[in-house]
């Protein structure tokens, strides 16, 4: 026993050795000292607009302000636009980048230095010398990996700052020895991330939603590629939105990249180096994008045309507080969402990627399905094949019974390959029929699913680079093979749901990042967008109820029951869910279907109608993946995961 104490001591003596390697003061403000005085001061435009290119999709917000103007007694007006597509939001963002006159405001959870992020970068560069005032926050857990690059960028120019949230000993690109003593020595510290994402443009035109800086969530991946959405907001209730950001910017935890360690210690060593070149793997893609956000028409046609005039719009926030105090109280944050949810009539549809429910969310549900007339409750999520995290997916699994019989969802599991999926490929969307840009690009022809180290990824290591996505919260599993995407049976990119929307009774659409689960609510800073609209919620239904249509999810439903022993094998299942260790019983209450169309059954039927069984094929637990190393994995984790709940 004395040895094994002496071991555990030299262990957590090297963690602490490593985690306090630190410069020091005066260091660190000679870095900032030699960062500031090579930021270039020249401003290439001397006009009052900054030179902004004009924009019909930023002329939105003057059309708001003028019709608010004119009536106000009445609720402010907005324009809302669902960006339900990669391309039209990567278009949206650079349209306006370009519009700003005054300043921009970026804040995001992740941001790569891939193709789509590259070029948001130099945009944002541009932008800066034309005189905009540019300021960017990121998350520390998936900040840009590359010193170079942040070294560059807190040196490139006076009108660009960057801050990092919370990071992890004073790094901005931490390693695993660093993660590891952060898990020892201040695990709730470290694991509470910035999960907001917000680009705002002159106080006056605002873009949220679930969308991060990383090919995957613009449809330019060869490989995976997430379903998501995000809302473009213009009028008065952006300025709340800028007041947000400005609550995070000016937190403490809100680090300038220059005073890390890290990137110091580059400016130092180097002075700041040149921002190394951009290296697209498609450049006729980033042309098409470039060309795309300068033509008038095309905005006009796949942006503006769409946008919908609303009236009553609430942006509901988490400060950063909640990560100093503990969870907001007072109401002004996210806990909103809990009254709007308890307030549902008649319908509520959910769509989240990762379907593990807080016991807050519990209790919600679980007050409105003891009601005498219960709400519908649809619920959009991933199925195995389809996820990003197969961790989280095994608590998903889990629960189902749970899920379809004691709250009663009408459940739907996206699938990997979906038949008509929100993607088009006039904006450089990658087709199953393109050449991949790395071998062995499909992950269903990676070694045998394998959980080992490095065999999930090709010779130089990109693979591993690219998965730096929205599984990485908790320092648990940082870059853990575990929470890699499963191998699954076709070929060519797919997609896997990342949105996170609600609409409750058809007249409130909400858009965010709020995924309803633990994470969100004790760990992350979340924040949503809320518009009590009719014609806004009834587009965000439409969109909802297109990812859950046949050829897009599979539906959940129980088993038909079998002949004998029906009572016990519910009973056991039932007894052993609520175990938080033990989970071993082999048959699921509830599985996945396909519908089967034909004479007798025209179209799609509720789980619950009498000819349901007909007219669906039970598919398995776990369709479309191939079955291997991390199918076992995930039933293990069913059986014994459940105390990760908390963290997950």
């Amino acid at each position: 026993m004395t040895l094994r104490v002496c071991r555990l001591a030299w262990v957590l003596l090297l963690l602490s050795t490593a985690a306090c390697s630190t410069l020091t003061a005066a260091q660190r403000e000679h870095a900032a000292g030699i960062a500031v005085a090579a930021r270039e001061d020249a401003v290439g435009c001397d006009r009052a607009d900054r030179c902004a290119e004009p924009s019909e999709l930023r002329a939105l917000a003057g059309a708001a302000f003028t019709e608010s103007a004119a009536a106000p007694d009445a609720p402010p007006r907005h324009y809302a636009l669902i960006l339900d597509e990669g391309g039209d939001a990567l278009l949206a963002r650079i349209n306006l980048i370009r519009s700003a006159t005054r300043k921009i405001d970026l804040q995001t959870y992740i941001f790569d230095k891939d193709d789509s992020a590259r070029l948001v970068i130099d945009e944002l560069l541009a932008a800066a010398r034309r005189g905009v005032q540019v300021r960017v926050l990121i998350d520390q857990l998936s900040a840009i990996a590359d010193l170079q690059i942040l070294a560059a960028l807190a040196g490139a120019h006076e009108n660009l700052h960057l801050r990092i949230y919370n990071p992890t000993f004073g790094q901005a690109v931490p390693n695993y020895l660093d993660y590891a003593a952060s898990v020892v020595c201040c695990f709730r510290r470290f694991n509470q991330r910035m999960h907001n994402k917000l680009l705002v443009i002159d106080d006056a035109v605002g873009i949220a939603g679930g969308r991060n800086y990383q090919d995957d969530y613009y449809d330019w991946d060869s490989e995976y590629n997430f379903r998501d959405r995000d809302v473009l907001v213009a009028g008065p209730v952006v300025r709340e939105m800028e007041h947000n950001f400005v609550a995070y910017w000016n937190d403490p935890r809100s680090v300038p990249a220059e005073r890390l360690d890290d990137v110091a210690g580059v400016l130092l060593a180097q002075g700041v180096p040149a921002l190394p070149p951009a290296r697209p793997t498609r450049p006729e893609r980033i042309e098409t994008m470039s060309q795309a956000a300068r033509d008038a028409a095309l905005v006009r046609e796949r942006l503006v045309a769409r946008a919908i005039p609303v009236g009553a719009v609430a942006y509901l926030a988490d400060v950063p507080r909640k990560h100093h105090e503990g969870p907001d109280t007072d109401g002004a944050g996210l806990s909103g969402l809990a009254a709007l949810l308890a307030g549902a009539q008649d319908e509520i549809l959910l769509q989240t990627p990762y379907l593990v429910l807080s016991d807050q969310a519990l209790e919600i549900f679980r007050g409105l399905r003891a009601r005498p007339q219960p709400p519908r409750v649809v619920v959009s999520t991933n199925s195995l094949a389809a996820t990003d995290n197969p961790i989280v997916y095994a608590l998903t699994y889990k629960y189902k019974r749970r899920h379809v019989r004691e709250l009663g969802f009408d459940l739907f599991e996206y699938m990997p390959f979906p038949a008509d999926p929100p993607v088009d490929p006039a904006l450089g969307a990658w087709q199953a029929g393109d050449p991949p840009t790395r071998p062995n690009v499909a992950r269903s022809e990676l070694p045998g699913g394998s959980l080992g180290g490095s065999s999930g990824a090709d010779g130089d290591g990109r693979v591993e680079d690219k998965l730096r996505t929205e599984t990485r919260p908790s320092l648990l599993r940082t870059s853990a093979p575990a929470s890699r995407p499963v191998p699954v049976s076709g070929e060519g990119p797919r997609m896997g749901l990342h949105a996170k929307s609600m609409v409750i009774d058809r007249r409130i659409g909400v858009v965010g990042t709020h995924n309803f689960d633990p994470r969100s609510e004790t760990y992350n800073t979340e924040a949503v967008v809320l518009i009590e609209d009719p014609a806004f919620a009834h587009a965000l239904a439409q969109s909802i109820e297109r990812d859950i249509a046949p050829g897009n999810s599979w539906t959940v439903a129980p088993r038909q029951k079998p002949p004998v022993l029906s009572g016990l094998n519910y009973s056991m299942g039932k007894v052993l869910e609520a175990s938080p260790v033990l989970d071993l019983w082999p048959w699921r209450y509830a599985t996945n279907y396909a519908f089967q169309p034909g004479p007798d059954c025209p179209a799609p039927l509720p789980r619950r109608d009498p000819d349901f069984h007909r007219c669906y094929e039970a598919v398995g637990d776990f369709p479309e993946v191939s079955l291997g190393a991390k199918s076992i994995l995930t039933r293990m984790l069913t059986a014994f995961g459940a105390g990760l709940v908390p963290i997950l």
